[in-house]
């Protein structure tokens, strides 16, 4: 039987044949010199040198550890001088890349007659690491140490680093230097200080930046549109795309990954649509990242049947498309054909991660599938090789939870090898709301409020939990903690798209144009609902009020008042896709269930946690939520 090597094995072994020593780094290393050899002998061992530099330079670009690179440092010092090809520099480099930041450091100091392309090799090693104070140690080094300014290079992985870990103010100090030193003319360095703001969230100082570009590159229209749609700003990044065609700048995969993401804050379906005849248009189709990206915008923004058509054009999904595709399965709620799809996943070959267990789970947990999601949980690291994560505990609580199985749920995250996370406590605090725990709910909440005192939801969560059981004075006492964090509830919203707008309300909302015409329609609801015998469930008004108030004020929830604008601008039997930024309470579920049966419609809410398919009038999830 005959065994494969990688080209990287091979190169490997070769060079340990060339390396009969290795020589112990822990002494300062010199190259031997050829000074001393006669002229005709030096120049013969220059030829030979050359062609053992290329190849120890093609033996560096593979190295994936400090033992590969130890390797190749051995055969320089023993053959070559560090300034042969620039050889000491590239090592430096790599020596950083691969985590040995020591070593970097150790070599770069032995290297004689350091340049600016020396100094650039040790910045940009730190960088690429993530090293933001080894990085600018190195930088202010070169700086005061040897009066060199730095060039195009040096601040690029400079900029990079501070944009990593979102240093403002370091960057804000290079892009003032950038500017003394004449080199904001520079389009490569304008570029990486747009997207340093971007990740910084200084929206305003990327646009200036882009403003006074006198030439812009595609990575320039790219870099605004990307920091349009991570700065909540996505209509404006759309915007910069049109105005980007408008200047004749074809687009590229990272133009249309940024527009796809712009387009998933907005959530307009009309808007998905036009750039899936972008992408087909400019030739995109083929390409599996842009394609994946579509086919998960489109499960996002409900249109899972779309979602599903991108899946089936693709020739050859890889993992991340089969992946994407089962994430949509399950944020939908349709836990068999997630199973079903994993199932086909494995037998045709691919190779699931973390990240495909998370949904698996996750869609488990959605549609009630409690024994298949404990043997996927059990099985996936002995069958599949894929190491338990605090997402997939969070998964498996939520799971246990919704079953009821809230002692089981609790037990889990007391034997668990790490450290639970708010994830995982959320979970067991959200199982807590759904089944009135109020006592492990009080548990799981302290631990929550206890790693993030300023996030209201923790609060709200467990004071519904008080006035679910009638334990109006605990749910007092936790409303006024709020009040004196001051911590603020955040707004129930729903939004739906019509007439190329996205239409927005809020519970009470009378500010739209229709709002007469809206409140009418709704009227007409309530009165059909009463007439097939149902009352509203004001059991989830959450307030020590009597039952005619509470009968109003669930009333004029946002989710009703979007159902009742979709029904009323739109043409009979149209499918309405509501967005919502909380989660939908039992009345409104009950609600959209009953008036998707009066009215023949399809109703589909998204909430922060999945998606509901109202279809005559049943639920996709089938109340299990």
């Amino acid at each position: 039987m005959t065994t494969k090597c990688s080209p990287s094995s091979v190169l490997f072994f070769n060079l340990s044949c060339l390396c009969f020593k290795t020589q112990n780094f822990n002494r300062p290393l010199r190259a031997r010199s050829t000074l001393s050899c006669s002229p005709s002998r030096r120049l013969h061992s220059c030829s030979d040198a050359d062609s053992l530099v290329s190849f120890l330079i093609l033996a560096l670009s593979q190295c994936s550890s400090a033992s590969h690179c130890e390797a190749v440092h051995s055969r320089v010092v023993k053959s070559v001088s560090y300034r042969h090809g620039f050889i000491g520099d590239q090592l430096v480099s790599k020596y950083a890349e691969v985590g040995c930041e020591g070593h970097a450091g150790k070599l770069f100091d032995e290297i004689p007659e350091k340049d600016l392309v020396s100094w650039n090799s040790l910045i940009s090693g730190f960088s690429r690491k993530g090293c933001l104070a080894k990085c600018l140690y190195a930088f202010h080094r070169m700086r005061n140490e040897t009066l060199m300014n730095p060039n195009e290079v040096t601040l690029l992985s400079v900029i990079s680093s501070c944009a990593d870990v979102k240093a403002l103010d370091e960057g804000r100090s290079i892009h003032g230097l950038s500017e003394r030193l004449g080199m904001l003319t520079e389009v490569k360095v304008v570029n990486s200080l747009i997207n340093m703001y971007g990740k910084c969230a200084k929206l305003g100082a990327a646009c200036q930046l882009f403003e006074i570009m006198p030439v812009r590159s595609l990575v320039s229209w790219n870099s605004m549109i990307a920091v349009y749609a991570e700065n909540e700003s996505p209509t404006e990044g759309i915007d910069c795309f049109k105005l980007m065609r408008r200047n004749g700048i074809q687009p590229d995969d990272a133009t249309l990954v940024a527009l796809l993401q712009a387009c998933e804050s907005v959530g307009s379906i009309r808007l998905v649509e036009s750039v899936h005849c972008v992408i087909c248009r400019h030739g995109f189709y083929g390409r599996m990242l842009i394609v994946t990206a579509l086919l998960d915008l489109y499960a996002k923004t409900g249109r899972l049947d779309a979602s599903h058509q991108v899946f089936l054009e693709i020739r050859n999904p890889d993992s991340i498309a089969w992946t994407a595709m089962l994430a949509g399965y399950a944020a939908h709620g349709y836990g068999l054909e997630a199973v079903t799809l994993f199932k086909l996943m494995v037998k045709k070959g691919m190779k699931p991660d973390r990240v495909t267990f998370t949904h698996l789970l996750n869609a488990c947990g959605h549609a009630g599938l409690v024994e298949e999601g404990k043997r996927y949980f059990r099985t996936m690291f002995g069958l599949y090789g894929v190491e338990t994560t605090l997402d997939h505990y969070s998964c498996m609580v939520d799971l246990l939870g919704r079953s009821g199985s809230l002692k089981d749920a609790y037990e889990l995250i007391r034997s668990m090898p790490m450290e639970p996370n708010s994830g995982v406590w959320g979970a067991l605090l959200g199982a807590c709301r759904i089944y009135r725990n109020a006592e492990l709910g009080k548990l799981a909440a302290e631990h929550l409020i206890n790693m993030d005192p300023s996030d209201a939801r923790n609060y709200i969560v467990l004071s519904n939990i008080y006035s679910v059981v009638g334990l109006w004075k605990e749910a007092s006492e936790i409303r006024a903690l709020m009040k004196e964090n001051c911590l603020a509830r955040l707004p129930g919203c729903s939004y739906i798209e019509h007439g190329n707008k996205i239409h927005q309300f809020v519970v009470g909302d009378q500010s739209h144009p229709l709002s007469r015409g809206i409140y009418t329609k709704l009227t007409e609801l309530i009165g059909k609902i009463r007439k097939a015998g149902l009352a509203p469930k004001t059991e989830f008004i959450l307030h020590d009020v009597d039952e005619e108030l509470k009968e109003d004020m669930i009333n004029e929830h946002c989710e009703k008042l979007a159902i009742s604008f979709g029904i009323l601008v739109t043409n009979p039997g149209r499918t309405l896709i509501i967005r919502k930024n909380l989660r939908i309470c039992g009345d409104c579920h009950s609600f959209a269930k009953i008036i998707s049966l009066i009215e023949k419609r399809t109703i589909i809410i998204r909430d922060p946690k999945r998606f509901h398919h109202f279809t005559d009038g049943i639920c996709s999830c089938a109340d299990y939520w």
